[in-house]
């Protein structure tokens, strides 16, 4: 029995647009025409369409398709066995997703409670990324310093903040200033600066033990995001990241020092 193109279409539920560009391709061919011209598929057009389709559902490409069906036998197998592969990892790549969404919800609702004209006036240049602030919410999740932070940066007023703020502002500057000045990093002036910026963490969100700043800073200087948060773009300096790191390390071996010597 043959069926005309708008007959494989509705059967289908493709396009005759899609037949006609799989007969240009050369992926189906009808087996016949009528005696006008028409394109007339039989039995093993539909079921070579039906192929076709479940391989496309599968995301596999024309070109691959084309492939596929030189040999069915021979190269499905190897297909499909990829095609597992990538999908494994694109379920999983999406379960990571879902992850972070569910975690902007909770930053949302946990994060600062300021609207946005009080946010521009308190913070200025300083920008929350929420991409950023997302991932370090799973990154952190399990961490009680990291509940303890959220916690206490939603229940922060709008003069806390300003005066948070206020205190960041200074030692921003004071630090510029030394690097700037081309102090070492692991010299006293800019080991104080990191001393002082990891008791403004304890203040104001969470006990910042020297391995917890530690891995902030090394955060600092892997993620734009993560340093923007204190020194916003327009202030920075090429290498100013990694310096601020390394002074956050030294003074944490400092600290150690101190406390075996006492």
């Amino acid at each position: 029995m043959s069926y005309s193109v708008g007959q494989v279409s509705a059967f289908a539920g493709v396009t005759v647009r899609t037949l006609h560009h799989y007969d240009r391709a050369g992926l189906l061919s009808p087996s016949g025409r009528s005696g006008a011209g028409y394109r007339l598929y039989d039995d093993t057009d539909l079921a070579r369409l039906q192929q076709i389709l479940f391989y496309r559902e599968l995301g596999f490409s024309l070109d691959e398709i084309a492939e596929i069906l030189k040999d069915p036998q021979a190269n499905a197998r190897e297909y499909l066995r990829a095609r597992v592969r990538q999908l494994t990892e694109e379920i999983g790549r999406l379960r990571r997703l879902a992850e972070v969404a569910e975690q902007a919800i909770e930053v949302q609702q946990t994060g600062v409670r300021l609207d946005p004209a009080e946010r521009f006036e308190v913070f200025g240049e300083i920008d929350f990324d929420l991409s950023y602030a997302t991932q370090a919410q799973l990154k952190w999740q399990d961490s009680p310093g990291q509940k303890e932070s959220m916690a206490r940066a939603a229940s922060h007023t709008k003069e806390d903040w300003r005066r948070l703020m206020g205190e960041a502002a200074v030692w921003r500057g004071e630090l510029l200033a030394a690097f700037d000045d081309g102090e070492p990093a692991d010299g006293e002036r800019v080991m104080d600066l990191a001393e002082e910026h990891r008791l403004h963490i304890a203040r104001w969100f969470t006990t910042c033990p020297p391995d917890m700043h530690r891995r902030i800073a090394d955060d600092f200087a892997a993620d734009p995001r993560a340093f923007a948060l204190v020194v916003p773009p327009s202030q920075q300096r090429p290498g100013l990241a990694t310096y601020l790191c390394k002074a956050v390390h030294a003074n944490a071996a400092r600290r150690a020092d101190h406390e075996e010597d006492g």
